[in-house]
């Protein structure tokens, strides 16, 4: 027995001692899921380290909540570090990052990819998917079944745990095999209250918040904290100085973007596409508010935040907000 072997039957061992058997009707919903999706009978290693065990509960619980929320919660962990069979913000494997965050807003989801690639109900197609459903995929040349899954966020995007030595990030979702919807049919694009990383509950935009967030790995609570510092979440402000919309987009910026700063939806999209950008090339969240408020051209010269009065304010009200919302 090599060595990859000997571990699958280990996992495989204490799963048998630990976990309790799922009743017959669970058994036998999962067993014609399992064969539905191709998976009946599996007991292949995932391509991230993780074993697939066979017959085992779908979700033990009932799904709620949106999609919005589950792509809210699944934000929190962008950076998080790749760790085979992690589980928490330490370090997270593809299947522990979706069973995390679906947990976090209370949806019990199986360990493993193939298991949870039994949950919920099938989606026909990448056209037909909405944020928050899981994409699953067959990586493996030489053992077929499920080995990757993310989490969609629309926008042909997902959040994932690619493999060791990267971090939980926004990429591509290419073509996934197969795609589950855990959520009930009419919530994947609701925007109400959110749970856990949707603390956005009742703030004005909160989906575009969440859905520009996860397209550009920026924080929905920076985005939401940025438009209540910069306009009230008025998207028909106008300052004295010219900016203008939610976001409070000058216009000579909005111009080099491409965004129109008087609709909310392009506006928070500028802004966090902007954000993003600013943090990569300032390297820190801070410099990067202080250079959306003061312009990069600004921090370059002052070294720094600017001592200008304003933008020091600017950075502490933005983060002081965000923090509340976190």
């Amino acid at each position: 027995m090599d060595g990859l072997a000997a571990v699958q039957t280990r996992i495989s061992q204490i799963h048998a001692r630990f976990l309790p058997p799922a009743p017959a009707a669970t058994r036998s919903s999962w067993a014609s899921a399992a064969s539905a999706a191709g998976l009946t009978g599996s007991t292949t290693a995932t391509a991230t380290g993780t074993a697939t065990a066979t017959a085992t509960a779908a979700t033990g619980s009932a799904a709620t909540g949106t999609g919005a929320e589950v792509v809210g919660a699944a934000t929190k962990y962008l950076g998080v570090p790749y760790k085979w069979g992690g589980t928490d913000a330490s370090g997270l494997d593809c299947s522990g990052l979706t069973q995390r965050v679906y947990a976090d807003l209370g949806v019990d989801l199986p360990r493993t990819a193939a298991q949870q690639a039994t949950a919920g109900r099938p989606v026909a197609s990448l056209a037909e998917a909405r944020p928050g459903d899981l994409v699953f995929f067959d990586n493996s040349s030489s053992r077929s079944g499920i080995d990757h899954v993310g989490i969609y966020v629309g926008g042909g995007k997902m959040i994932a745990a690619p493999q060791e030595g990267e971090v939980v990030k926004v990429q591509d979702v290419g073509s996934p095999t197969l795609i589950r919807r855990v959520l009930p049919d009419g919530t994947g694009a609701a925007t109400t209250a959110a749970t856990g990383g949707g603390s956005l509950g009742g703030v004005p935009y909160a989906d575009l918040f969440t859905q520009a967030g996860a397209k550009y790995g920026v924080s929905p609570a920076l985005l939401a904290a940025m438009a209540k510092t910069e306009s009230g979440f008025d998207s028909s402000a106008v300052s004295p100085a010219g900016a203008t919309g939610l976001m409070q987009f000058m216009p000579a910026t909005a111009k080099s973007l491409g965004v129109d700063p008087t609709d909310p939806a392009s506006s928070v999209d500028g802004a966090a596409r902007y954000l993003s950008s600013l943090t990569s090339q300032f390297g820190s969240t801070e410099l990067a508010l202080a250079a959306y408020n003061a312009g990069p051209g600004a921090v370059q010269r002052a070294g720094g935040v600017p001592a200008n009065g304003e933008t020091p304010s600017y950075v502490r009200k933005v983060t002081s907000a965000a923090e509340a919302w976190s």
